[in-house]
């Protein structure tokens, strides 16, 4: 059984100290070999996660320990990862479906391009955010992040989120820019009813035919 508690009493010279479980009980003895994997040296007050077990004189000892900290922050970048690869899957999905509307005749072909150009505007805009970030520099806001995504940029806005490791790990953020994927999405497939077909008729063919 997995326990979680803090270390105590550790003597760095000699590698070991003590663990008080969380929610009260009997300490545990600790030994720096008893982490799995070996890592740095813990330090007193540190949270563990370990398995409890009683050596030969029947006193409890820790076993297959490991920094709760470090646990934390490898869930983070598994679920982090995840998200990448549903996301890489959905964009390659996105244009195969874009693309059969589009030689299908049900949407015009600058449809694709549009969504070609915002994406390079969104990674554009993602790359300059960045090197603005690390350089001290004038950041650029996330509201205008989000519009690019809404207005069709949102397959460079993951590319750059997934190659330049930026505005990845930021919830708050990667949720709202899912709520532009799917606006988005909600007003591509508007312009696949009869209302939709007049206004790229009407105004989208106008627009770009000057």
């Amino acid at each position: 059984m997995k326990l979680q508690g803090k270390i105590s009493n550790w003597n760095d010279d000699r590698g070991f100290g003590f663990v008080e479980p969380n929610g009260g009980g009997e300490r545990a003895f600790v030994h720096i070999k008893a982490f799995n994997p070996p890592s740095r040296r813990p330090v007193n007050g540190e949270v563990i996660i370990y398995e409890i077990v009683r050596d030969n004189n029947n006193r409890y000892k820790a076993e297959n320990i490991q920094f709760a900290r470090d646990i934390s922050k490898s869930k983070k970048r598994e679920k982090v990862k995840s998200q990448r690869g549903f996301g890489g899957v959905f964009t390659i999905i996105f244009f195969i479906g874009l693309s059969v509307s589009v030689f299908s005749g049900k949407l015009p072909l600058v449809i694709i391009g549009i969504y070609l150009v915002m994406s390079l505007i969104a990674f554009i805009a993602y790359a300059m955010d960045k090197s603005a970030a690390q350089n001290g520099r004038w950041r650029t806001q996330e509201n205008t992040l989000h519009l690019i995504s809404l207005l069709g940029g949102w397959p460079g806005a993951y590319i750059a989120q997934k190659n330049l490791r930026h505005k990845s790990i930021k919830k708050a953020f990667i949720n709202v820019y899912w709520v532009t994927v799917l606006l988005n999405l909600g007003g591509l497939f508007w312009l696949h009813t009869e209302k939709g077909a007049n206004f790229i008729n009407n105004v989208v063919f106008p627009l770009f035919n000057g």
